[in-house]
């Protein structure tokens, strides 16, 4: 089954300031990423946000790989 990031992610001006987030949530697609990036698992975050699912937290993976494909990411500055 495909998932499209559309039928889970959207922005609205009026809630967080435009962030992408989970629709009918003010679960922001940045929150998941930290709480991701900071060792939490996808069943912490499911038990800690019930009203989340894990259709939600593959739709964040796959709206962040479009952004990157379409180039709508900051270049990162490496140093050698």
């Amino acid at each position: 089954m495909e998932i499209l990031w559309q039928n889970h992610i959207h922005s609205n001006a009026s809630i967080l300031l435009g962030k992408p987030i989970i629709k009918n949530t003010r679960i922001s697609v940045e929150l998941i990423l930290e709480l991701l990036g900071s060792g939490w698992s996808n069943d912490q975050l499911l038990e800690s946000y019930p009203s989340l699912t894990n259709n939600d937290i593959k739709a964040v993976f796959i709206y962040l790989k479009e952004c990157i494909q379409e180039e709508l990411f900051f270049p990162i500055q490496t140093t050698a």
